[in-house]
């Protein structure tokens, strides 16, 4: 009874919960338990990139360093704008990207001053690297199909964090922000009731 006061508290006003963090820190996998808990949609920005893989693959052809530039961008735009539409049905919503770049959450702060949400980042930071460097190995392994995007290797990792030039690692003012090590040993419902205690409060 006590969880569905809390879900039903999120859901008098829209909220938007913006996950921020790298690859393989179990970013998605708590996104994922946060949105099936409070029963709000889920916003993943790999499953618009996962979609342009022909796409980027006819690019590479003719402008090869621009087609993976083009198509990220392309794939946050597209998450935007089915975001806003959410937003515009007053439903809560996660997110989940590594909200890397400030002019990201730049775009989320106009989404949620136009729909009168709430903003909320969780940050997953890895306080285990080894720990962290395991998960992207495996999932180098476990090669599916999917996530043909995300590094699966330490030494891509290290290279995408290069690209970024600690860009990732800017102020976000005053938008409330909460941190968790998504790669201690606990159970994701404890990280859960975490997010949703922070929400409330």
């Amino acid at each position: 009874m006590e969880e569905e006061e809390e879900i039903n508290l999120v859901e008098e006003r829209p909220i938007i919960i913006a996950m921020k963090g790298h690859p393989g820190t179990g970013k998605s996998t708590l996104a994922h338990a946060i949105a099936r808990t409070l029963k709000c949609p889920l916003m993943d920005k790999d499953h618009f990139r996962d979609s342009t893989h022909t796409l980027e693959q006819t690019l590479l052809l003719s402008t090869p360093s621009k087609a993976t530039k083009l198509l990220n961008d392309l794939s946050y735009e597209v998450m935007w704008n089915v975001v806003s539409t959410q937003l515009d049905l007053g439903l809560s919503i996660v997110i989940d990207s590594p909200l890397s770049r400030r002019a990201h959450l730049d775009r989320l702060l106009d989404m949620a001053k136009e729909n009168d949400a709430r903003l909320v980042i969780v940050e997953c930071k890895p306080g285990d690297e080894e720990e962290w460097r395991r998960r992207i190995e495996a999932r180098g392994e476990d090669d599916n199909g999917s996530g043909w995007h995300k590094p699966k290797t330490w030494q891509e990792m290290e290279k995408l964090l290069e690209s970024y030039d600690r860009c990732w690692d800017y102020d976000v003012d005053k938008v409330p922000k909460l941190v968790l090590d998504t790669t201690a040993p606990v159970k994701i419902v404890h990280l859960v009731s975490k997010v949703l205690q922070f929400v409330k409060s």
